[in-house]
């Protein structure tokens, strides 16, 4: 199978930069959130630019957002079918957002519709730019020759292996969305606590220690790094990093990363978290993605 016979798409909470869509001619769909009374597509930043739309959750506003429907999906997925070729999508976490079953009905309906095209809609068990490294992997397998078959069955099987650890700095939005309670969200500002946390096989964000202060949580995620990525601190594999507003924090990581892992696949790289994950961690959040050993729990 060539590479002109299938495509690969996803979602903008892939959290990539626009220019990286756009060079791999990558088809997304938008999200969309809801901010002081006005709806917003997740457009990678266009719309409201990333630093405002902090500023904005700094200042009080609280974002609510909005799965992919049905039809959205249609839209982005037809005009693939229509060329000719088959389909692969892969989902943000089935457990983050509900999107993956949108995805499937537009499925069902358009092998009503084009019979004698394939498609498949893959659980990504990721998030922001853990997402988007998985689509970069499944790019790169396409570009090897991999079937449609084949790249489905790779992602399948290697996606527990895409390690995710964060931390923050600001809990204000992971109390307000449940994911920390309202007590241990409350004590830990006062006592500058920074919660590391982690994605488990399900694909759900999971707080794992409480470190106090930035310094010792920064050591403590890139010990995590060196525990699990694949041969370790010879890991020769791709790192890439997504912030929220806090590219000082970012950069620190970044840095600390490039130091023990000397044999690193280029740069880490350091993307926004869009204004859809962002609406639910807020800003104040570092996420650092790499391959590594297989997510157990």
């Amino acid at each position: 199978m060539t590479l002109s016979e299938y495509k690969i798409t996803c979602c903008s909470t892939a959290d990539m930069p626009a220019a990286y869509f756009e060079e791999k001619n990558l088809p997304f769909v938008c999200f969309h959130f809801r901010m002081d009374g006005v709806e917003y597509p997740d457009d990678l930043g266009k719309s409201m630019a990333f630093d405002e739309f902090y500023k904005r959750i700094s200042a009080g506003s609280e974002p609510t957002t909005a799965q992919v429907n049905t039809q959205q999906y249609m839209e982005l997925f037809e005009p693939v079918l229509k060329e000719g070729k088959d389909l692969l999508h892969l989902t943000l976490s089935s457990w983050i957002s509900g999107s993956i079953n949108s995805a499937n009905m537009a499925k069902i309906q358009l092998e009503e519709k084009y019979p004698e095209r394939k498609i498949f809609i893959v659980d990504s068990l990721s998030a922001s730019s853990g997402y988007g490294m998985l689509v970069d992997a499944a790019l790169e397998n396409q570009e090897k020759g991999f079937s449609i078959e084949e790249n489905v069955k790779w992602i399948e099987e290697n996606r527990n292996r895409l390690h995710h650890w964060f931390f923050s700095t600001d809990l204000t939005s992971f109390i307000r969305g449940g994911r920390i309670s309202k007590v241990s969200g409350f004590v830990g500002q006062a006592l500058n606590i920074c919660p590391l946390m982690n994605v488990n096989t399900e694909g759900k964000l999971i707080p794992r220690n409480k470190y106090r202060g930035k310094k010792q949580v920064i050591r403590e995620m890139v010990k995590r790094m060196e525990e699990h990525a694949q041969n370790q601190t010879q890991y020769s594999g791709k790192c890439m990093m997504s912030c929220s507003a806090c590219e000082e924090d970012a950069r620190k990581v970044a840095d600390l990363v490039e130091e023990k892992f000397p044999k690193l696949n280029g740069k880490v790289q350091i993307n926004s978290i869009g204004t859809v994950i962002g609406s639910h961690t807020g800003p104040g959040t570092v996420a650092l993605f790499f391959w590594g050993d297989e997510r157990t729990e």
